[in-house]
């Protein structure tokens, strides 16, 4: 059922594309290829164990750990479903 100026089904395009998005976001951040012998930041060695589990390692876990800490702040929010953006 539609309320006000949102159509049949909206409210599960907004999910379906939040997931979506999550989905391709997540995709994107996957490691391709060789892993890498020293971090790409900070030049540190990344020790055998982790480029073995994980595949195409590039950054070591004090630069992956603040990676994923700024990657946070963006992740959650479909600003393509949200009514500020559309009024725009």
């Amino acid at each position: 059922m539609a309320s006000g100026w949102a159509n049949d089904g909206a409210v599960q395009e907004q999910i379906d594309s939040t997931i979506e998005d999550a989905i391709q976001r997540a995709r994107s951040q996957m490691g391709r290829g060789e892993s890498l012998t020293h971090c790409e930041e900070c030049d540190a060695v990344i020790p055998e164990a982790r480029r073995q589990a994980v595949k195409g390692v590039r950054l070591c876990v004090n630069c992956q750990a603040a990676h994923d800490k700024e990657q946070a702040r963006f992740s959650g929010y479909n600003r393509r479903g949200s009514k500020d953006s559309q009024l725009r």
